[in-house]
């Protein structure tokens, strides 16, 4: 009985033995439990839009130099919406760096009576300066003309404003743009014909093709302020849609175009341009969007 377990035991190491000859990678003692390789989580990138942004250009038109809100027929830069020092205004700029360093890195370079074809000069003067953000408010005096057949046509405020873009990134490609809308002018014609005193202003050519004959309700009449209003409609969209293709660009989703001006928001002398409560308003609607943690709709 031993001789027959000692043969049966030589018998099965020398199988073990041929099999383990003829394994690939031999008969190695079992590998401990293995470990599980480090996951190192990719660090996520840091946003293009900058919430707090150390300086800020603005360009645009009589709004944003705050025509006619401190005294008749005169800018008055210091309550801009924008970039204003005036502490009631609250501008944009003065939230964003405070009283210290707003007159030090802040540029107000709009210009009364300015159209979207002046967008792409005023750009060039803004990305020379690197502006950390650059606030855009134009288009108002591309409808307000003296009929509302001399308006500016869509596609050539479209190729404007993309060719103000395009100037702005060949000096300033980090630069943020906010782009506010433009204002609901048929509103402000709701709101000002009820002023005796905005009547005859407007009667100095303000505006016409919105505002001539503000009392006339015809037919005529509505087609005209309807048709303005469709325009600027479009000028909306227009800046929407250059703006979504620039990843530092930010578009204010029709909240100037939406906001309700009411008559102690608009100018005492001309009943058109906002009062230094109307360039507050302007300012908390763009420190809203530009402060979002996302861009508005």
């Amino acid at each position: 009985m031993r001789g027959r377990h000692r043969l049966r035991t030589a018998v099965a190491s020398v199988a073990a033995a041929v099999l383990c000859v003829g394994a690939p990678a031999g008969c190695a003692a079992p590998a401990p439990d293995a470990v599980a390789p480090t996951v190192r989580a990719t660090p996520r990138p840091a946003p293009l839009w900058d919430r707090s942004p150390a300086s800020v250009a603005a360009v645009g038109d009589s709004i944003t130099r705050a025509f006619d809100a401190c005294e008749v027929l005169a800018d008055c830069p210091e309550v801009s919406w924008a970039t204003g020092t005036d502490a009631t205004v609250n501008s944009l700029a003065l939230r964003l760096l405070g009283p210290e360093r707003v007159t030090r890195q802040s540029w107000n370079l709009a210009r009364t009576g300015a159209r979207m074809a002046d967008l792409p000069g005023q750009m060039e003067r803004a990305a020379a300066v690197k502006p950390e953000l650059v606030t855009v408010m134009m288009g108002a005096n591309d409808a307000c003309r003296s009929s509302a057949a001399l308006m500016t046509p869509v596609e050539e405020f479209r190729a404007a404003f993309a060719s103000a873009m395009a100037r702005l990134r060949a000096k300033a490609p980090k630069a943020q743009v906010y782009v506010s809308s433009v204002p609901d002018l048929q509103r402000l014609w709701s709101q000002g014909r009820v002023s005796p005193m905005g009547l005859e202003v407007w009667k100095l050519g303000i505006c016409p093709s919105m505002l001539a004959d503000a009392q006339d309700l015809s037919v005529t009449a509505e087609r005209r302020r309807t048709l303005v209003r469709d325009r600027v409609v479009a000028y909306n969209a227009a800046l929407k849609e250059v703006c979504a293709k620039d990843p530092r660009c930010r578009y204010d989703g029709g909240a100037v175009f939406g906001f309700r001006f009411d008559g102690g928001q608009l100018s005492p002398w001309d009943w058109f341009h906002p009062s230094r409560d109307g360039q507050a308003r302007l300012a908390e609607i763009a420190h809203r969007q530009v402060t979002a943690p996302e861009p508005p709709a």
